[in-house]
């Protein structure tokens, strides 16, 4: 799967909020939206060069629900200190407080924040290893 693209999908019933969360708080790009699509409106977020995206969607009508555990996770390494230390930064400046990780190996070299739907967000400051 060479040059594959990733796209990581979920529904919500505050896509609005959900918007604010990742673009504001992380600061993602709205790089594509939609509305009106069969019943569905929908914000991809990401950066542009980047080979992933976040599509979250709404379904008119429809509840989505919160998410089913604490332990869903999306996890950013950022290896770099001054731009970890940014990123946590800017999530309390607008308003995102870190909550305890569900599994505490989160929280020795990072943060854990919580979006609008309950999914979780984990700001790590370190490098990925395999």
């Amino acid at each position: 799967m060479k040059g594959a693209k990733l796209r990581v999908a979920r529904p919500t019933d505050r896509l609005e909020d959900i918007v604010r969360f990742y673009r504001d708080g992380l600061g993602f790009e709205v790089i594509a939206s939609f509305d009106g699509h069969d019943g569905f409106d929908g914000r991809m977020l990401g950066h542009p060069q980047a080979p992933w995206h976040l599509e979250f969607t709404h379904h008119r009508g429809h509840t989505a629900g919160r998410a089913p555990t604490q332990d869903n996770l999306l996890v950013f390494y950022l290896p770099d200190r001054a731009e970890w230390e940014a990123a946590v930064a800017r999530m309390r400046a607008h308003g995102h407080s870190p909550v305890p990780s569900y599994n505490p190996y989160w929280d020795r070299q990072g943060l854990t924040f919580e979006d609008p739907d309950g999914y979780r967000i984990v700001l790590q400051s370190m490098a990925w290893v395999k």
